[in-house]
This record gives C-alpha cells, sequence and structure tokens, in this order.
C-alpha cells in the first residue's frame, strides 16, 4: 500500500517554501496552512485508497488498442478518473477564470507527487493535460480558452503534447508534419509517435497541442507552429461534435508504465484533421517549450514520486522480512536491523526528502516569479529556470538508483514481478528520458543557465547557500558538522564553475562536464535544503512545536544526508575537472 507523506510535506512547505511568502502573491490570499494541510490531507486518501491499489493490476494489464481503433485502458482507471475529475483535482492550479482552483505551483506539486507515486500510469494523463491547460492559460486567445480550459479543467476532456516523430526526436528541426491553411482553421497531415494518453476511453474528448510546419515555413525550428487538434471537432454550443481525422494506429509496447497508453498517431488519413493555430505561425516551439518546462518539472517530480514508492514499498518488506540474526541485534528480528539494509534505507530516506524539499522550493521559486513581486529584479525567474534542469536531471537519475536498492532490500524476490518492486525499477526508466534527456538537461544547464550569463545565476545560489548555512549555524551546536559540511562542499561547486568557464571555449569539453555538473548542483542543493530542514526541525523541538518524534527522525536524515549523498560533490567535481581530457583521447572508432 502508499501513503502519502503529508506529514513531511506540511513541513517541507511550511518551513522550507515558506506559505506565508506565497499567500502574498496578488490573488493567493486564499492560501492558509489550514487550507494546504486539509488539501494534501484529501489527496493523501484519493491516492492512497484509491489510485495506488490499481497501480500494479494496471501494470500487468496495460492499454489495449481494439479492432474497431479505440483504446482501453486497465480496470478501474476510468472510475478513477471520475473521482479525480469530480474532486477537483485536474486544474488544481489552474485559473479560477476558466474552473481551475488557483492554488500555487508547490502545492499542486506536493498533490500531484502522490498521484504518481501511487500510480505513475494513470496519472501521466493528468500531467499532460495540466500542460495543455497551461500552455493555453498563456498564448490561448480568449475564443479558445472559452472553448477547451472549461473542460480540460474539469476533466471531461483531457490533453496530450505531440512532438516527436518516427525521424524527429530531439532534432525537432527533422519534423515533417504539415499544416495547410484552408479558411479558419488548418488541415493537418503527418505521423507523431511516443504520445502519452494519445487516444484511451478516460475522457469524452482529447485535445492534442500538435507541432507542425506550414507550406510556406521556412526550414529548421523556426519555421514550426503549433495547433490544436481536438479528436471530436466542437460545435459552437461547446459540447462535441464530428470525430476529426487523427486515429491511433497502435499503442506502443514498452518495459515500464505499461498502463498508460503510448500511442503512435496518424493525422490526415483522409482529407486532413483539422486543427487550430494556437499562438503565431513559426513561434510554435515557443510555445511548446510552456508546456516542456511544466513537463520537465513534473518529471523531476516523477522521480521523487516513483522513488519514494520504491521506498516506502522496501520499507514495509524489512520491517516484515525475518532472515537471520542481526549483527548485535536480536533473534527475530527482521533485516531492517541490519546495518546494510538499515544504510541503504536510511540513505533513500535522506535523498528522497532532499528531492522533496528542492522540488517543492522550486515550486515556490516559480510561484513567486509568476506573482511578480515589487522588488524582483528578474531574480526569481532566473532562480526557477535553474532550478528546473536541475530537478529534472537529477531526480530522474537518483530515481533508477532508488528505485534499484529497493529491488536490492528485497533480495531475490524483487526480481520477481509478483511482489511489484520490479514494476518501481522499471517504470522509473524513462524518466531520464522523456521531456529531454539527462544530456539535454545539461546542455540547457551549461550553455543557457551558466555560460549565457558567465554564472551568474549559479554563483547567486551559492552565495544564497552560504548565507543560509550562517542561519542554520545560529540553530544550534548540533548542526556544526552539517555546517562545515555544506560550506566545504559549496567551495568544491564553486571551484567546479570555474573550471567548466575556463573551458567555455571548448563547447565539446563544456557538454561533456555537463550531466556531472548538474548532478553536482542537484546534490549540493539538496543537502542545501536537508541542512535548512535540519536548522526548522531543531527550532520546533526546542519551542515544542510539531511531532518531536518527527522532528528527531528530520535531525538524524539530515545527517545522514551529509554523511551518505553530499560526499558525491567531491567526486562529480573530480570527474567534471579529469573527464573533458580524457575524453578528448578517445576515438569514438576505437569504441
Amino acid at each position: 500500500m502508499y501513503h502519502a507523506p503529508v506529514e513531511d510535506m506540511k513541513f517541507t512547505l511550511r518551513h522550507l517554501v515558506g506559505l506565508d511568502r506565497v499567500a502574498a502573491i496578488p490573488g493567493m490570499d486564499m492560501v492558509s496552512e489550514d487550507l494546504v494541510d486539509a488539501v494534501l490531507e484529501e489527496a493523501g486518501k484519493l491516492a492512497g485508497d484509491v489510485l495506488a491499489p490499481l497501480n500494479h493490476a494496471g501494470d500487468i494489464a496495460g492499454s489495449h488498442r481494439n479492432d474497431d481503433g479505440t483504446v482501453t485502458v486497465p480496470d478501474g482507471f476510468v472510475h478513477a478518473w471520475k473521482a479525480m475529475a469530480e474532486g477537483g483535482w485536474i486544474g488544481l492550479n489552474a485559473s479560477p477564470d476558466y474552473g481551475g482552483q488557483g492554488l500555487p505551483q508547490c502545492v499542486s506539486a506536493a498533490v500531484n507527487e502522490m498521484w504518481h507515486a501511487s500510480n505513475m500510469g494513470f496519472a501521466l494523463c493528468q500531467l499532460l493535460t495540466q500542460g495543455a491547460i497551461h500552455a493555453l492559460e498563456v498564448v490561448g486567445n480568449e475564443e479558445q480558452k472559452a472553448t477547451y480550459l472549461p473542460k480540460l479543467n474539469s476533466g471531461e476532456w483531457t490533453g496530450t503534447m505531440n512532438l516527436t516523430e518516427p525521424q524527429a526526436g530531439t532534432d525537432l528541426a527533422a519534423l515533417r508534419t504539415m499544416a495547410t491553411p484552408e479558411g479558419d482553421h488548418y488541415r493537418i497531415k503527418g505521423q507523431k509517435i511516443y504520445i502519452t494518453y494519445g487516444d484511451h476511453d478516460m475522457s469524452e474528448n482529447i485535445v492534442h497541442l500538435v507541432l507542425a510546419r506550414t507550406p510556406d515555413a521556412p526550414a529548421g525550428v523556426r519555421g514550426i507552429s503549433l495547433f490544436i487538434v481536438p479528436k471530436y471537432l466542437v460545435n459552437a454550443d461547446g459540447s462535441r461534435g464530428e470525430r476529426n481525422d487523427v486515429h491511433c494506429l497502435s499503442i506502443e509496447k514498452k518495459l515500464g508504465i505499461k498502463s498508460s497508453p503510448t500511442a503512435v498517431l496518424q493525422y490526415g488519413q483522409n482529407d486532413g484533421a483539422i486543427g487550430y493555430l494556437l499562438g503565431e505561425e513559426q513561434k510554435g516551439l515557443d510555445c511548446m517549450f510552456l508546456m516542456m518546462n511544466s513537463a520537465r518539472y513534473d518529471v523531476g517530480l516523477q522521480g521523487l514520486a516513483i522513488s519514494d514508492r520504491a521506498y516506502q514499498h522496501a520499507l514495509a518488506y524489512a520491517r516484515d522480512r525475518v532472515q537471520g540474526t542481526p549483527l548485535q541485534g536480536e533473534k527475530g528480528q527482521p533485516i531492517l536491523y541490519h546495518p546494510d539494509v538499515l544504510r541503504l534505507m536510511t540513505t533513500m530516506k535522506a535523498e528522497i526528502e532532499a528531492m522533496r524539499a528542492l522540488l517543492l522550493v522550486g515550486g515556490g521559486a516559480i510561484d513567486l516569479a509568476h506573482g511578480g513581486a515589487a522588488d524582483d529584479d528578474g531574480f526569481l525567474q532566473e532562480r526557477a529556470n535553474l532550478l528546473i534542469p536541475i530537478i529534472k536531471g537529477w531526480m530522474t537519475e537518483r530515481s533508477l538508483v532508488l528505485t534499484s536498492d529497493a529491488v536490492q532490500v528485497h533480495g531475490g524476490m524483487g526480481f520477481i514481478e509478483e511482489t511489484g518492486a520490479a514494476q518501481h525499477y522499471r517504470d522509473a526508466r524513462i524518466l531520464p528520458i522523456y521531456e529531454g534527456t539527462t544530456a539535454i538537461q545539461a546542455n540547457d544547464l551549461v550553455f543557457r543557465k551558466t555560460l549565457r550569463d558567465n554564472g551568474k545565476a549559479v554563483r547567486r545560489l551559492l552565495t544564497e547557500i552560504r548565507t543560509d548555512m550562517d542561519d542554520v549555524a545560529s540553530a544550534g551546536e548540533n548542526l556544526a558538522t552539517v555546517v562545515t559540511a555544506m560550506n566545504e562542499a559549496t567551495k568544491t561547486a564553486e571551484a567546479a564553475l570555474d573550471a567548466l568557464l575556463a573551458r567555455a571555449n571548448s563547447p565539446r569539453d563544456a557538454a561533456s562536464a555537463g550531466v556531472d555538473f548538474t548532478m553536482l548542483l542537484g546534490y549540493l542543493a539538496g543537502g542545501w535544503q536537508m541542512a535548512r530542514a535540519g536548522a526548522a526541525a531543531g527550532r520546533a523541538l526546542a519551542i515544542g512545536e510539531g511531532a518531536p518524534e518527527f522532528m528527531r527522525a528530520k535531525q538524524a536524515t539530515t545527517k545522514a544526508y551529509m554523511a551518505y549523498c553530499l560526499p558525491e560533490v567531491d567526486k562529480l567535481a573530480a570527474k567534471m575537472n579529469k573527464g573533458p581530457d580524457a575524453l578528448a583521447t578517445m576515438n569514438p572508432d576505437w569504441l
């Protein structure tokens, strides 16, 4: 079973994000601790009671394309989507003007973690729908907003993102899907692959956002436009009309997330699918990046979520399984008391809590940036932009290791599908790949977020970490070792930044160090938040606030992070310094 980590979410939002700051954003005055607590509690019930029980069975059953071209999702998914929609959970952070709940990103992220931890294959539909909502909110015209947003927010309709084609993956300049003008609309012809929830039976309609070229568009990514292509056309009164010329050719057979239908879609088997321009012609990639940035943040969230689900699965097993007598333990104690199992579980807990803290703090930065604080000089948007590739890259890569560790805790039983531990391991494998591979996140971080401003944004982050460590030090002498470890790691990170900037004239060197730099900043930022969490827990204990056992556990987890996770900063810095030179001696033909 899955139990939503509501207590840790509340702690993080209150002490690390600062709900009072979020509530001060114009339009967010309804945000309060009581409201957020109630939202998290109710979401936890839906995740644990409705979504989680469908996860393993959905993985076994999968989604299927029927002979008539329709797609059927696993048993229980239609009911679960209805329950999520009726609860108002689809448009949780969407504008109330069109039926959304208007809650901040940091709260929505905490709720979304529950969906993806309890049932990632199912929750992908909501993730893509939220992305479509966001894109329409930002670049849709008033008619488009009025037509599509209420239905998407209500869950009556769902959304997708259509980028990839058989010949065009990362290289979107190779797109061939064509959009030919015809009156007030376009005729879309082409094929799209890897379309998550591209067809299914959970909603009345599916709103596809499709990248395509117009006939006179220039070559390359500058010639791409974005179109709204509904599965069913929409009548003037807003009701569902006739079927559009878009059809599911097949559903991919996958390593993981098997319950989610990943479709191959054909646009224009006949006259062409009717589509409507979203935004301006030849500005499609800019519009799509609105969805992609949101999706990249959410995929980082998935890395956290699947890691926590695997951790909970392993913890339940480790508390129940008896094998041998633990060293200096007692006969009959479960394997959790064996030192190495305790090491694995402790490290998993520490890293997962660091991930959650960084994710929600990143969500808070997005909220504050969008809120347009009067004293903001662009710093908040800079910080949000900097954190997104770190969140996506670090959390998804680490999810591979954490879910693997969960299998390890199960021993041989972890290798048997019946236990369910292997599913989390398989589901995690897509996360460092889709919505931009780890290398793409690293290129974004290195070239756009670091070299372009000569390291300014990263240095501002490092300065803030140092300042916060002064505050952590004031929380008590028991945090002295934490502060020392963080200050040393920050010094190492700054030296690594200097080394990266010194290689700016060699793009190949910078690119080859990029993934290590991304992971380095991930570990450092995770430590930053854990140090702050340890200090907050100490202050809470001093004044008798909160559950004492939770606060003491948070302090222990902070120390565990510094011991087991933060040392990775030194290793990654060494790889950044030595790796590019070693790589330069390798001839690809020798491999």
